[in-house]
């Protein structure tokens, strides 16, 4: 129990959320352009680029960081959740011993569910905030219009009863490798460097940082496609089924993506996300890395964890 309340954790936690936000903000624009490439699927611009530049010129200077609070909100809540339930499992689990590629997929994976289970409604409601007052090309989008984060929370419950804030709930679990894939690639490619010097520089962490994510993207690309047309809820598709996150709706909306597009369709937005998610963490684990190694050294503590 000592290790899951203790303070080492809690810095990881911090570290890991601050990082993540930090990064978000800068590279926050070419999420923009990832969800709208995802969610309206007439758009005929394929490249961030365009899209930006479309959304500038269309909705302003400022719209490609609409929804930048309720985002940043989700982002810093759900980190702090994650890292926090990794490195607790981590510390129960390995014990002051080394750890190893398996254990790191499996405690990545259940901190992932954790995380998911607590955090989806943020995740819901931000990514209405974030496409309300879009210029969509698809007609099926319904418009919402929401004043905030609370009264988001109050229309979906009044409107769409309480489980819709779990709306892509079960992609989102499936989804749960993406982060679990990430960080089994990224402390494995760690351990692997540390063997052959004893300190990794800033350019290390942010390059491993990258091939992590980009491996875990690439794979799991598609449902995320899936998780942000569930979590968004206003397409009028597939109208006799309202369980959203089902089984049968990530189905029929693979099958829907394929029929309308081809397989290349499962991947649009792929360069968008990737540009976006690579650079972001890579950028979160450099400054995760940096604020828990000067943490550590400020307090005059030794991190009990091995890699």
């Amino acid at each position: 129990m000592s290790s899951v309340l203790s303070y080492e954790s809690l810095v990881h936690a911090v570290a890991g959320a601050v990082g993540s936000v930090t990064a978000m903000t800068v590279f926050f624009p070419l999420d923009t352009a990832r969800l709208r490439l995802q969610v309206d699927e007439k758009r005929k611009s394929k490249t961030t680029h365009m899209v930006l530049l479309e959304i500038i010129k269309e909705e302003g200077l400022l719209a490609p960081y609409r929804g930048w609070f309720p985002v940043i909100s989700s982002l810093c809540c759900s980190n702090f959740v994650y890292f926090y339930t990794f490195n607790s499992l981590k510390a129960v689990w390995v014990k002051g011993q080394h750890s190893t590629t398996g254990k790191d997929l499996v405690v990545g994976f259940v901190a992932g569910v954790v995380n998911v289970l607590l955090t989806t409604p943020l995740w819901v409601v931000n990514t209405r905030l974030k496409l309300q007052g879009a210029k969509f090309r698809n007609e099926d989008i319904v418009p919402t219009n929401y004043s905030g984060i609370i009264d988001a929370f109050h229309q979906i419950i009044r409107d769409e009863g309480i489980l819709a804030l779990w709306n892509g709930t079960f992609p989102s679990l499936l989804l749960v490798f993406n982060p679990a894939i990430q960080f089994m690639f990224y402390e494995g490619l760690k351990r692997q460097l540390l063997k052959k010097r004893t300190k990794l520089s800033s350019l290390d962490v942010f390059l491993i940082g990258a091939i992590a994510k980009a491996i875990a993207t690439t794979v799991t690309y598609p449902m995320q496609t899936v998780q942000s047309i569930l979590r968004f809820g206003h397409h009028r598709l597939n109208p006799e089924n309202r369980t959203l996150g089902s089984l049968r709706n990530i189905l029929y909306l693979l099958h829907q993506r394929v029929r309308r597009f081809g397989i290349v369709g499962l991947y649009k937005g792929l360069e968008a996300k990737l540009l976006q998610t690579v650079l972001t963490a890579a950028l979160m684990f450099l400054v995760y890395e940096k604020l828990t190694a000067a943490t550590f050294m400020v307090m005059g503590l030794k991190s009990t964890r091995k890699h």
